[in-house]
């Protein structure tokens, strides 16, 4: 069990690197989501659109608090956008 312990600090030492702060991450992302959910469009939005917009807030905050160019965090916004994009072409069709 202490051996887990290890390799969770050694998994948040280099996420830290890379994502930056976690205090710093949480405030941005949920400073972001609680502005967006006051707006009307977010009463619109399906589950899918809901979520990926939130997930993509946490992208962000990791953008501006870790490094910037990561290109994973660019990956996954994008990727993010696509999974609606695919959900829209779908309920189109």
């Amino acid at each position: 069990m202490h051996r887990n312990l290890i390799g969770v600090d050694e998994l948040l030492d280099d996420r830290g690197k890379t994502h930056g702060d976690w205090s710093e991450n949480a405030r941005i992302a949920q400073a972001t989501k609680e502005l967006w959910r006051k707006e009307e469009g977010w009463k619109r939005l399906s589950a899918g659109q809901r979520e990926a917009l939130e997930m993509i807030a946490g992208k962000v905050a990791r953008v501006l608090c870790g490094d910037l160019n990561f290109v994973d965090h660019w990956a996954d916004i994008a990727g993010y956008a696509e999974l609606v994009v695919k959900q829209l072409n779908g309920a189109a069709k």
